[in-house]
């Protein structure tokens, strides 16, 4: 039997998520829908998958389920992460309406929705563009300034080095190491070596 599914998520510690809550109460009455199960996350997106119970939906929800949020940006915290979740459950082939945007996914990889993963993916390029510029500029100001931006003392050389502000930014806001690897031009390995001896532990989400 098709279930319905509502994913709620505070952004900060001083909300709650009543709200998101009270627009997805108002949804179901009006489209005659009892919502089966809630999600509702009391973390930042800043954490990970497992954290926000991210995992934990994709394993519970199943083929023709219906998934209700608020808004997108309940999903993740960049355009990557929602990016990588919406086509995780048109894979699914789970129903997705976000109700903020007036978006309805049908679970198949319809013209909707093909467009609207293309446009997600343009975004989350263009979002990293922007974050690269930004990085380089503050650095550039930084170097202005007279402020040291050497390497860091202990692990060995590496091409990622003058990049490390520029891809600690990325990887905060959902950039994958894929991403990151092919960006920078080294391997998989390297890049996850290079993140391991700078002590670099940001997760991911794309």
């Amino acid at each position: 039997m098709e279930k319905i599914y509502a994913y709620l998520r505070k952004s900060t510690d001083h909300q709650n998520t009543e709200n998101q809550k009270l627009v997805i109460y108002k949804h179901a009455e009006k489209e005659g829908l009892i919502i089966d199960h809630w999600f509702d996350v009391g973390c930042s997106s800043r954490k990970s998958n497992k954290e926000r119970r991210i995992d934990e939906l994709l394993e519970t929800i199943e083929t023709g389920d219906t998934l209700i949020v608020a808004e997108l940006s309940r999903l993740g915290r960049s355009v990557g992460q929602m990016l990588s979740l919406v086509d995780q459950l048109i894979k699914k082939q789970v129903k997705l309406i976000s109700l903020k945007e007036n978006i309805r996914l049908e679970g198949a990889h319809d013209i909707p929705s093909k467009v609207m993963v293309t446009m997600f993916g343009l975004f989350a390029d263009i979002e990293r563009d922007l974050i690269s510029e930004r990085t380089k500029e503050g650095l550039a100001r930084a170097r202005a300034n007279g402020k040291l931006l050497g390497r860091p003392k202990g692990p060995g050389k590496s091409k990622l080095d003058p990049h490390q502000e520029e891809i600690i930014a990325l990887l905060k806001t959902g950039s994958s190491k894929t991403y990151l690897a092919k960006k920078y031009k080294v391997t998989a390995p390297t890049l996850y070596n290079w993140l391991k001896k700078r002590n670099i532990s940001i997760e991911a989400e794309l």
